[in-house]
């Protein structure tokens, strides 16, 4: 009874078999994960080096490639290993690693992506105070609020997910996820869904109002002023708004794809749906960032040109 309902091993349903394409598709998967390495690793170095961009802003920003690094790991590490593998067995204690460590880099994007529309908020709205209210101390308490508070809410939906008996153990997607797992459940599941709305609604639907209210107020506060201050809001907000359309659209994916019956569906559109949410964010948001942004885009281009004449002098 206990192996029954506490199975050690959980079968990720999604994987398509496709032959000997698997071997391209792991080539592909892993040059991505290299260039969403790569990428974020340069906005990292970048801010921590350059004393121009130790600012609040782009400190969150780095906070994000950071979270971006940390989610990407999270996925990858385990489906290139399943890409090669003839069988999608993964024991239960990796299993609910992954969920706690996909589900954290999830919450931690919305709650850093808050703290950033605040931080423009504050810019835009009360220049005058931004010095004020967004000191290192304020900058360092936010985001180890956007750290700490997601880890222990999310820790909690997966210890109550880990003690509920199951009546089996396919989880169909390509990797581990909450629901999945709580619908398996031999009991009822009210507690779980309780806990499982509260983590949701302070950790997902609060940040995105916020952001939603923080943009209606810099809306209001532009239709007073110049074209040219309006340009300059543009200039700035645009790379958070493209950023917050951007993981809002993955959200909403990866939970209505968790609300249906996923082998429905064609399996490569399925596949391809539910890794958006755990791919496209840490791709774009350093190509955001790194483009749009002037002060990042200048430090690049400093970067890369200093390059060049050392490599010259070293071959006079």
């Amino acid at each position: 009874m206990e192996n029954n309902t506490f199975p050690q091993f959980f079968n990720l349903t999604m994987f398509v078999n496709i032959g000997n394409y698997r071997y391209p598709a792991f080539v592909l998967c892993l040059l991505l994960y290299a260039t969403i390495t790569f990428f974020n690793l340069v906005i990292i170095v970048l801010i921590s080096r350059e004393k121009t961009l130790h600012e609040p802003m782009y400190i969150f920003i780095m906070c994000l490639s950071i979270n971006s690094l940390y989610g990407s790991a999270g996925f990858f590490f385990r489906f290139l290993r399943d890409l090669l593998s003839d069988t999608h067995l993964i024991p239960r204690t990796a299993c609910f690693a992954q969920i706690y460590v996909i589900y954290t880099y999830a919450s931690y994007e919305l709650t850093l992506l808050g703290i950033m529309a605040y931080d423009r908020y504050v810019a835009i709205c009360q220049p005058l105070n931004y010095r004020n209210k967004l000191t290192s101390k304020a900058v360092s308490k936010l985001v180890a609020f956007a750290w700490i508070y997601p880890s222990f809410s999310v820790a909690a939906c997966v210890y109550l997910s880990s003690r509920l008996p199951l009546c089996g153990n396919k989880i169909p997607k390509v990797f581990c996820a909450n629901w999945p797992v709580v619908k398996l459940s031999c009991v009822s599941t009210v507690i779980n869904n309780l806990v499982g709305m509260f983590v949701s609604i302070s950790t997902v639907f609060l940040p995105l109002a916020f952001v939603m209210y923080t943009y209606i107020r810099i809306i209001l506060i532009c239709r007073k002023r110049s074209s040219e201050f309006k340009s300059k809001v543009i200039q700035n907000c645009l790379p958070h708004i493209i950023t917050f359309v951007n993981y809002s659209i993955t959200v909403f994916c990866d939970v209505a794809l968790s609300r249906i019956d996923l082998e429905s569906l064609n399996p490569f559109l399925a596949v391809i749906l539910s890794l958006e949410f755990v791919v496209i964010p840490p791709v774009v948001n350093p190509l955001v960032y790194g483009l749009k942004l002037a002060e990042i885009r200048k430090c690049l281009l400093n970067v890369f040109s200093c390059s060049e004449p050392v490599r010259m002098n070293h071959k006079k």
